[in-house]
C-alpha cells in the first residue's frame, strides 16, 4: 500500500471519528457540549501557547493561559444557561490583570510581546469558543426559560464542513482563479462559490427542522458562516505562515492540530452570534 493511500485512510478514519464526536457532543445534551468544548478550548490554547513560545523572546504562561481560557468557557456556559450570575466572570478578569502585572517580575526582554501573544490567545481562541454557548442556550419568550438548542449550535459546524467539502470538490473540478494566493494558494473563487451553494442547500434543509429561524434567516446564517469561516481559515494560514510551520500540531493524524481543525469556527462563531442577535433586535 502506498504512503498516499495510507495517509488517505488515516485522514478518513480520523475525520469520521471527529464528526461523530462533534455531532454526539453537541446535538443532544448541554452537559456533553460543555465538557467537549471545555476540552477543545484547553487543548487549542495549550497548542497555541506552545507555538508562540517557540518565537524568540516570547514567553507565555501556558498553564495559566489555558486555565483562564477554559474558565472563561465554563463561565459563559453557566451564565448563558442562566445558572450563574455575571459575577462568575470576575476571577477571569483578575487572572488577566495578573498576567499583565506578572511581567513586571519575569525580567523578560520584551514584555510587550508576552502581553500581546497572551491576550491574542484569549481573544482569538478562548472568547470565540466561549461564545458558542450564546448560540447553544436560547431564551424562550414562550415560557420564560433558557433552553438548549443543539441543532442551531451544531449547524455552524455542519455549514463549515459542507463549505470545506463543496469548496474542495468545486475547486478541484473548476478552480482557476486564486482566492488569496499570497496566504493560501490552494483556494479558488470557483471553490468558494461551490462551497457556498452547498451550504445554502443545507441551510434550506435545516429550515424544515428548526422553525426558530425562517428559511431566509437560515440562508443568511449559512452565508455568514461561509464568509467568516473562509476568513478564519485564511487567518490561521497567515498565523502558520508567519511562524513558518505547515500544521499547528499533530494531535489529529492526517488533519494536523487543534487550530487546523477549528480555525474556521474561530471567526464563524462570533459572527454567527452577532447575526443571530441582530435578527432578534429586528424582530
Amino acid at each position: 500500500m502506498s504512503d498516499k493511500m495510507k495517509n488517505f485512510i488515516v485522514r478518513t478514519i480520523t475525520g469520521v471519528l471527529f464528526v461523530i464526536i462533534m455531532v454526539s457532543g453537541i446535538a443532544f445534551r448541554a452537559e456533553a457540549m460543555i465538557l467537549l468544548f471545555a476540552l477543545i478550548t484547553g487543548l487549542t490554547i495549550w497548542e497555541y501557547t506552545g507555538l508562540v513560545n517557540e518565537i524568540e523572546n516570547v514567553s507565555v504562561n501556558r498553564s495559566i493561559s489555558t486555565t483562564a481560557g477554559v474558565y472563561l468557557f465554563l463561565a459563559f456556559a453557566g451564565y448563558c444557561a442562566d445558572i450563574t450570575p455575571p459575577v462568575i466572570f470576575i476571577p477571569y478578569l483578575l487572572t488577566l490583570v495578573y498576567l499583565f502585572i506578572s511581567e513586571l517580575y519575569t525580567k523578560n526582554p520584551n514584555p510587550i510581546h508576552d502581553w500581546a501573544y497572551t491576550m491574542l490567545g484569549q481573544m482569538y481562541i478562548a472568547l470565540p469558543l466561549s461564545m458558542f454557548n450564546v448560540l447553544a442556550f436560547r431564551y424562550s419568550q414562550t415560557d420564560g426559560f433558557v433552553h438548549y438548542n443543539g441543532l442551531l449550535a451544531l449547524s455552524i459546524f455542519i455549514f463549515l464542513w459542507c463549505n470545506d467539502t463543496g469548496a474542495y470538490c468545486s475547486g478541484s473540478l473548476f478552480g482557476k482563479h486564486k482566492l488569496f494566493p499570497r496566504i493560501s494558494p490552494g483556494k479558488t473563487w470557483e471553490g468558494s462559490i461551490g462551497g457556498a451553494v452547498i451550504v445554502l442547500i443545507v441551510a434550506a434543509v435545516f429550515s424544515w427542522y428548526d422553525e426558530s429561524l425562517s428559511i431566509l434567516e437560515w440562508l443568511g446564517l449559512g452565508l455568514v458562516v461561509v464568509f467568516f469561516g473562509t476568513w478564519g481559515d485564511l487567518v490561521e494560514s497567515l498565523f502558520k505562515r508567519t511562524l513558518g510551520i505547515k500544521d499547528s500540531g499533530s494531535i489529529m493524524p492526517g488533519h494536523g492540530g487543534m487550530l487546523d481543525r477549528f480555525d474556521s469556527s474561530l471567526m464563524a462563531i462570533p459572527a454567527s452570534v452577532v447575526y443571530i442577535y441582530t435578527l432578534s433586535l429586528c424582530n
